[in-house]
């Protein structure tokens, strides 16, 4: 029995951020509903990476385990109606629709909260419900390119790298997580619902709050170096450096005694309080050559027995079998019925008493249709009569 268990989340979104919002809630015991179309999500069809899959393909595959799936389609009277009788014992409502089509759909927040006023209505957009942008597509890499962190890091005069992974989304969806426990918790204390309002261009800006307040308040510019120094706001050394067979990370040490290790004279008489700043590139270029000469292996282990702060850089193979990771459990592995043995990622956050679990993994499309609307109380008759007229889709697995 999960933490949440009791607790029945419709999920109508669709991607990332969303999906992966309402597995977090999942993991955590909650019941969570796929309501997607008979078709099937928009991500069933969108293999990320090119990873397919025998029924599931990989990118729904990872963000949707523990739900349930019900195929409807809410452009019918029917399948509205399917929905709204669903919303009645619902405790918390999730979509990323585009600003307005929630309402046009008829599900929006005034609507639902009439139906079921406990309802927490959590509502995701890209950059906020109103405003001169409502109509841009919330993607990624253009939050990305938007939050000013791209230009933190990097060479002065070369394009800006991205993050090695889907961070504006994965940011996002903790938003809408933390965002819906806080108002389950208010309605726990007050029995009132509410409307939760997440949206990807203030997730990615607010997590920069040391950054951003350094520009604002200590009006220091965000100027890179001409080396690929790792952010603007950190002194030098700081970085990914290449090694004789590799790469490892680098961060900030006190310049004599990196000095010692590497063997860098010139780093003995530095000031760390105004060197690592004023000469930021000519500090950078001299460890760079250094670290050439050895192995990322012995590096790390000088680097380590002098207490300065270092690390391997993973790729994912690395990172996989990492000692630490196969300690913490990181991964988590189960048997899905279309897709065989599955590894992914877990749930990161531990309870003692409630620990998450994957009781299930990601739904083939309309798999739960006939189970959630018998539980809502709906007979045979009417779910075939649903079924036949295109309202729904049901399949058995």
């Amino acid at each position: 029995m999960g933490i949440l268990s009791g607790f029945r989340v419709l999920d109508c979104s669709i991607a990332m951020a969303g999906p992966f919002a309402a597995q977090r809630l999942g993991d955590l015991g909650a019941d969570v509903i796929k309501v997607e179309p008979v078709s099937g999500e928009w991500q069933r069809h969108v293999a990320a990476g090119g990873a397919g899959g025998n029924r599931v393909n990989v990118s729904f595959l990872s963000l949707n385990r523990n739900k349930r799936s019900l195929a409807v389609d809410l452009k019918s009277p029917e399948g509205k109606e399917v929905l709204l009788d669903l919303v009645k014992t619902a405790d918390i409502f999730l979509q990323n629709y585009r600003p307005g089509v929630a309402k046009r759909l008829g599900v929006d927040y005034d609507t639902l909260s009439r139906i079921n006023p406990r309802l927490v209505y959590v509502s995701m957009s890209g950059y906020g419900e109103d405003g001169p942008y409502i109509d841009r597509p919330g993607q990624d890499l253009v939050l990305q390119g938007m939050s000013g962190a791209m230009l933190s890091a990097g060479r002065a005069g070369e394009a800006p790298m991205a993050a090695g992974q889907y961070l504006v989304d994965a940011i996002t969806a903790y938003n809408a997580f933390e965002g819906a426990l806080a108002a389950l918790f208010h309605r726990e204390r007050t029995g009132e619902g509410q409307l939760v309002q997440v949206n990807m261009l203030d997730a990615i800006t607010t997590i920069q709050m040391q950054e951003l307040s350094v520009f604002t308040i200590g009006q220091k510019p965000q100027k890179r170096s001409a080396e690929p120094h790792a952010h603007v706001y950190i002194r030098a050394p700081y970085g990914a450096f290449a090694t004789s067979d590799g790469f490892i990370i680098v961060a900030f040490p006190k310049l004599k005694t990196l000095g010692e290790v590497i063997g860098e004279e010139s780093f003995l008489t530095m000031d760390d309080e105004v060197d690592t700043w004023t000469r930021r590139d000519e500090i950078f270029a001299k460890t760079r050559e250094k670290l050439k000469t050895k192995s990322s292996e012995e590096w790390l282990a000088r680097l380590r027995a002098a207490d300065i702060w270092c690390g391997p850089v993973y790729g994912y193979a690395g990172l996989v079998e990492d000692a630490q990771i196969r300690h913490n459990g990181t991964f988590v592995e189960y048997d899905h019925p279309t897709e065989g043995r599955v590894k992914t990622p877990g749930f990161p956050i531990r309870f003692s008493k409630t620990p998450s679990t994957v009781d299930r993994g990601a739904p083939v499309v309309g798999q739960h249709t006939r189970e959630i609307l018998k539980d809502a109380g709906y007979d045979e008759a009417r779910i075939a009569a649903l079924e036949a007229a295109g309202a729904i889709a049901a399949e058995d697995v």
